[in-house]
């Protein structure tokens, strides 16, 4: 058996439940083999066997439920294909079936709630009410009563025809069917004006979920428009406009000043600022040159920059951070998997609770048959569980899209109740506390010579070289604006130092312990460059013969918002503590200076285990950046890969920070946090007012238009709370 994979864009999907009711009737057809399906994104994932069945059943089977249905791409090894290129008609036109349905349809995108299916339905339906109505109090009660006859039939036509297209895959339990149910048996008791009324309401419940759905989902599509459709490719020393997606790695591109960034990639020649605040967040431009590495989508605010692709447009940063969130609805909270398993049997109950109150008060007790099937068409509407399966995925949805829009990236729900249980977090150091490189924090004179002479001395002798320490001295060198003397004949004494000839005289860049031996220095300055050494610094002794110039103490420096973060991570409750391969000595240094516990000279296997005894007594999260962090942030409850860290750590990590901001991290908690408490709400607010409802629908006291009004209440409530989130900014230290 061959699988084939095919992908199509499904809209109308507007919560889990509808994607629920197409993941079931998708598994009954012949030759599906797994399918997957996002709501997010509204994309439909399915692998088939073509000699079992056919994509176009797949189509027309959705097409039934009720959904707009466009095939996108099928995929046959790494071949990627649009359909309409091999000139199939799977119904992009979305012909008589299909334009029959309420669902929005995928020319419905980008148009005013009153364009699209659903919108024209609630004018529909209540232009029929307000007919009836005027009809009735017009012409008398009883031609009135046609009116809303037919203004409920008019608007239950299409919600019958997928209540029945889902009972032909075996799903009788859906709000579709229930509503269909509720509203002919209103019929039947003479309660039409209830009855209209109470499809006019399911319809504008209906219109006002895909209103919030689509706004969960405008963060990601702004993020997917962030990338330009058009790059100036570099030919033969003159440059060409193409396709974005048909760029190769290895490609030149031109970027004017103003000009968004096509592709991932490096600058080969030009300086200029990049604004990367659409991909990271960061507000500043970044200062970058030949060397640096760009993302796609950052916007170029000075001169012209050369760059060299290094990804293609499916592996640039923009589309990682959009697979990431699609992929994360799959990973589904404990609460939301306990909800979804509970809503399976609550929909039952309720329908055997509304027979019962039907049925028995009549039978026992003699009561008036109609007064008792009303109350119970009532029950079967306020316990529609729309409201409560909603409750999760909503806020979980929200809080994904604004997540990501700042540089925050969960991969799903389960990681972000895993975050907000946090207790413990565990830090690497280099690369995620610290910047991950060495730079020159003092210069000590031992002599008359001003700290810049020591520093064009040492930069003279180490000019060429790419070890970190002389990076550091060569970095610190330009930041002070020191010209590099004239130097030759450089030579790496190993493990010692180097020397060369700087403008002319031999000179040295050595540790304090080789000076000494060369009597270069006395045991006084060697018990100074000791005292920096017990800071956790690296000292180099700059001298000429017999001419000790100065002392460089050099040391991978804090990040500047590290102690701002770990404050915020102590305020919330949660225990720091570092865990790095470095020494003791160095581990100290930096633990101390931010107040944290510490363990030193842990190598991958070492992080491994600590952290699963930190698991033991709590929920721990760890923070890296490197390869040798991936066992360790696998280990974890909640992985966090530094974003500027390896593609390894990243891709085994269950979150990432983008803007490479230890702030984030103590922002991260919040946003968990804020989520989970706007899940609990959401879930008192469903379950609160079904249960006011059901109390008062028995006793008589409401009717049905109150219940489907209570329904979709809830609904409507439950989704304006969850997309609260999109405006929650967790990077307050007063953030809730």
């Amino acid at each position: 058996m061959k699988l084939e994979k095919y992908e199509w864009t499904v809209s109308g999907m507007d919560c889990a439940s509808c994607a629920s009711k197409i993941t079931k009737a998708v598994e009954r057809l012949p030759g599906v083999g797994t399918v997957n399906i996002s709501i997010m994104s509204e994309k439909l994932k399915v692998d088939l066997d073509n000699d079992a069945g056919n994509p176009e059943a797949i189509e027309s089977t959705i097409k039934k439920l009720g959904y707009g249905v466009t095939r996108q791409k099928q995929v046959n090894s790494n071949l990627v294909e649009n359909a309409e290129a091999h000139g199939e008609d799977h119904d992009h036109d979305e012909h008589s079936d299909s334009a029959r349905h309420t669902h929005d349809k995928p020319e419905d995108r980008g148009k005013n709630w009153y364009q699209t299916a659903k919108g024209q339905l609630v004018i529909g339906t209540g232009l029929l009410l307000a007919i009836a109505w005027v009809v009735e109090l017009s012409a008398g009660a009883e031609l009135g009563k046609w009116g809303f006859v037919a203004a409920c039939l008019i608007g239950l036509i299409p919600v019958a025809r997928r209540a029945f297209a889902a009972l032909a895959t075996g799903q009788f339990f859906t709000i579709e069917m229930l509503m269909t149910i509720a509203a002919t048996g209103a019929l039947f008791i003479d309660a039409a004006e209830e009855a209209a009324l109470v499809v006019f309401l399911f319809a504008v419940g209906e219109l006002l979920e895909g209103v919030a759905a689509n706004k969960a989902r405008d963060g990601i599509r702004a993020l997917a428009q962030l990338v330009p459709k058009t790059a100036l490719l570099e030919i033969d020393g003159t440059t060409k406009e193409v396709p974005v997606a048909a760029l190769k790695v290895g490609e030149i591109v031109l970027v004017r000043p103003g000009d968004r960034v096509p592709a991932d990639g490096e600058i080969i020649s030009g300086f200029g600022g990049l604004d990367e605040s659409p991909v990271t967040g960061e507000s500043i431009p970044v200062a970058k040159e030949p060397g640096d590495e760009v993302f796609a989508g950052s916007i170029n605010t000075d001169a012209a920059l050369r760059i060299t692709v290094t990804k293609t447009a499916q592996d640039n940063t923009i589309s990682r951070i959009i697979q990431l969130v699609e992929e994360a609805e799959s990973a589904r909270a404990p609460t939301e998997r306990f909800i979804d398993r509970f809503s399976r049997w609550y929909m039952p109950a309720i329908v055997i609770a509304s027979a019962l109150v039907i049925v028995i008060p009549p039978l026992v007790f003699g009561e008036a048959w109609d007064t008792w099937i009303y109350r119970g068409l009532a029950l079967l509407l306020i316990g529609c569980p729309c409201a409560l399966v909603i409750s999760v995925p909503a806020s979980i949805a929200s809080a994904l899209s604004s997540g990501a829009k700042k540089g925050l990236l969960f991969k799903g729900g389960a990681v972000i109740e895993a975050a907000a249980k946090t207790d413990k977090i565990a830090f690497d150091k280099t690369g995620t506390l610290t910047y991950g490189r060495p730079a020159v924090t003092d210069i000590v004179r031992l002599g008359d010579h001003t700290n810049d002479v020591i520093l064009e001395i040492a930069a003279g002798v180490e000019t060429g070289s790419s070890h970190p320490l002389a990076t550091a001295i060569l970095q610190k060198a330009e930041a002070e604006n020191i010209s590099l003397p004239q130097s030759s004949g450089a030579k790496a004494l190993m493990g010692k130092g180097v020397e060369a000839i700087v403008n002319g005289i031999p000179a040295w860049v050595t540790s304090p312990k080789y000076a000494l031996s060369n009597k270069v220095i006395s045991d006084e300055v060697m018990e100074i460059a000791a005292s920096h050494e017990r800071q956790g610094k690296t000292v180099v002794v700059v001298y000429r013969k017999n001419e000790p110039l100065g002392l460089i103490a050099m040391r991978d420096e804090p990040r500047k918002d590290a102690p701002d973060a770990i404050a915020q991570i102590k305020e919330l409750g949660i225990t720091p503590i570092i865990l790095t391969g470095d020494n003791e000595r160095t581990a100290a240094a930096i633990a101390g200076g931010l107040g944290m516990e510490f363990r030193a000279g842990m190598l991958p296997e070492d992080k491994l285990e600590h952290i699963r005894t930190l698991n033991l007594t709590g929920s721990v999260m760890m923070i890296g950046d490197g390869i040798n962090d991936a066992p360790a942030l696998k280990q974890a409850a909640v992985g966090v890969a530094m974003g500027s860290g390896t593609d390894v750590a990243l891709e085994t990590a269950d979150a990432a920070i983008l803007r490479d901001r230890v702030t984030d991290i103590p922002a991260m908690i919040r946003m968990s946090r804020a989520t989970m408490a706007n899940i609990r709400q959401n879930v008192a607010i469903a379950l609160g007012l079904k249960a006011v409802f059901l109390v008062t629908t028995v006793l008589g006291m409401t009717g049905l238009w109150i219940a489907i009004l209570a329904d979709t209440g809830a609904t409507v409530l439950v989704t304006i709370n969850a997309l609260r989130l999109l405006g929650y900014n967790p990077s307050k230290n007063d953030a809730n």
